[in-house]
């Protein structure tokens, strides 16, 4: 499921335990991720999932959930 893996992507960058993040956390606000997190996370993101994502569409993923929707729809 694209969720659990990208929940636990994030939970090894930001060193959370990922039964804490749930679709709706928010990166920035609930997880403290900064500009320079959420890049790494972006670039391994478009690694492993072999998708590309546009710099206007990366601030509009606000939560965990916005992020694995996302790759579902453009795998």
């Amino acid at each position: 499921m694209v969720f659990d893996k990208v929940r636990d992507m994030i939970a090894s960058q930001l060193q959370v335990d990922a039964a804490e993040i749930k679709a709706e956390s928010r990166l920035v606000e609930d997880l403290k991720a900064d500009s320079a997190n959420i890049m790494v996370m972006i670039l391994e993101l478009e690694s492993e999932f072999g998708i590309e994502v546009e710099d206007e569409v990366i601030l509009n993923l606000k939560t965990v959930g916005d992020v694995a929707n996302y790759i579902e729809k453009h795998q």
